[in-house]
């Protein structure tokens, strides 16, 4: 009787938990007054990858099989040799230690903690509650005038990420909206995949009234993406429905018509009449392709891209980018990126990164959708197939608008290890009976007396 109400065992509790805990940390408030740097969720990514690694130590068993450690240690050839060419150790050391987290180590330690498709699921879910907390913080900036300044008013979406991280809440929503749509697209039970399409329609609006351009783009492309994946019939339905919400969103209750159509316009102008923060992007990226022909092969060194912007950038671009609102005081925000993850690491690590770095993500693109295909034919892990390569196509897409750099950058680290575990592990293991409980250790341990 009293092992029946004994609380379960502390190894028995999903080793993926502490990659939620970061997860979690992400909803907390950031510090009006804080520099879009380093927060806690970093520091509980740090005591991730230590916590896995005292897991292998103990359980003494192989880490990674040769696949999967070539995959995720492909990015590091190429950041060793950026790192020599720094214009310092300390940024040499500052760049490699922070690329090293995103790409490489927090990838791993949740691939390695994650022991199977229902591990997976938990953390998809994760991903769409921490949308859902972002969202509604935002929308509740949008309706009362406490958000981010956005053409002279206090309405832009941020969540708790603040204006100087203004794409963090679009990011976090984005790949909740992502990983909804996946989980709503596979064949589990109707009630899981009914509050997941709910979700996913709910993150709509929040997506909408964060303004992120980038973000509408990536995520427009990839739910296209997902659901020709899942079915052309399903497709044509599940789209039938947004377009309908789409309707009575904006055109029905007037959500942000006016500035959302405006935001919308600006999309096909960057060309005939770009703002300022376009000419700013473009200015910046062809500051970035002459870093790269000053050194074609290794670039300009890591964290290099600030010292060397002056030089390459024509007048056009401006001191900075006005933020203000939501609960900051207004401030200029130096551009010490181009904004393109590839340009910059074409900049600073040259074709020699650019491949490495790259060249991972292909590979787990490639083994993803095979696992993909895999599981249209069985049924069996098409949500998290559906999750993984979603999460996976919409970063790579973003990448094109955006670099690593905020407090929400950790999440691309969880991200990178979700889509790993799929395409390295995940597609090839069988689904784990929800009966049973699987436990890490080595069975002779059980049967030793």
């Amino acid at each position: 009787m009293s092992q029946a109400l004994s609380l379960p065992r502390a190894r028995e509790w999903p080793p993926v938990l502490p990659a939620i805990a970061v997860i979690v940390l992400l909803g907390l408030p950031i510090s009006p007054a804080g520099e879009s740097g380093a927060g806690p969720a970093d520091a509980v990514s740090a005591l991730v990858v230590l916590y896995c690694a005292i897991r292998l130590v103990r359980d003494r068993r192989r880490p990674l099989s040769r696949t999967a450690a070539a995959v995720l240690g492909l990015p590091v050839l190429g950041l060793a040799v950026a790192a020599m060419g720094a214009s310092s150790p300390g940024a040499g050391i500052t760049g490699m230690g922070r690329y090293l987290q995103i790409f490489v180590l927090v990838p791993a330690a949740v691939l390695l903690l994650v022991r199977g498709r229902r591990d997976f699921r938990l953390l998809a879910w994760s991903f769409v509650a921490l949308a859902g907390w972002q969202g509604a913080i935002g929308v509740h900036q949008y309706v009362t005038g406490t958000g981010a300044s956005y053409q002279g008013e206090e309405i832009r979406a941020v969540g708790t990420f603040g204006p100087t991280d203004v794409m963090g809440m679009a990011t976090v929503v984005s790949f909740g909206l992502v990983c909804a749509l996946g989980l709503a697209l596979g064949r589990t039970s109707v009630r899981q995949r009914a509050v997941a399409a709910s979700c996913a329609l709910a993150l709509l609006l929040p997506l909408a009234l964060s303004f992120s351009r980038g973000a509408w783009i990536a995520t427009a492309a990839t739910c296209a993406v997902q659901l020709v994946l899942a079915g052309l019939r399903r497709a044509l339905k599940v789209a039938a429905v947004a377009v309908a919400a789409g309707v009575v969103l904006v055109g029905g209750f007037g959500v942000g018509s006016a500035m959302l159509q405006e935001r919308i316009d600006s999309i096909t102008q960057v060309t005939d009449a770009p703002d300022q923060s376009v000419t700013d992007r473009y200015t910046m990226w062809a500051a970035a392709v002459g870093m790269w022909r000053q050194q074609p092969l290794t670039g300009v060194g890591l964290k290099g891209f600030p010292e060397y912007r002056d030089g390459h950038a024509s007048l056009a671009l401006s001191s900075g980018s006005d933020t203000e609102g939501a609960g900051a005081a207004y401030r200029k925000q130096p551009l010490l990126s181009p904004h393109n993850m590839y340009l910059l690491v074409l900049a600073e690590q040259g074709l020699i990164g650019l491949l490495a770095l790259a060249g991972s993500w292909l590979v787990l693109l490639a083994c993803g959708l095979r696992g993909l295909w895999r599981a249209r034919g069985s049924g069996a892990g098409l949500d998290c197939a559906l999750v993984a390569c979603g999460l996976l196509i919409w970063q790579l897409i973003d990448f094109a608008y955006a670099d690593i750099g905020g407090p929400s950058t950790v999440l691309t680290a969880v991200v990178f290890g979700v889509v790993a575990w799929w395409s390295l592990v995940g597609a090839d293991r069988p689904e784990t009976p929800a009966a049973t409980v699987p436990v890490p250790e080595p069975a002779e341990k059980a049967v030793t007396r």
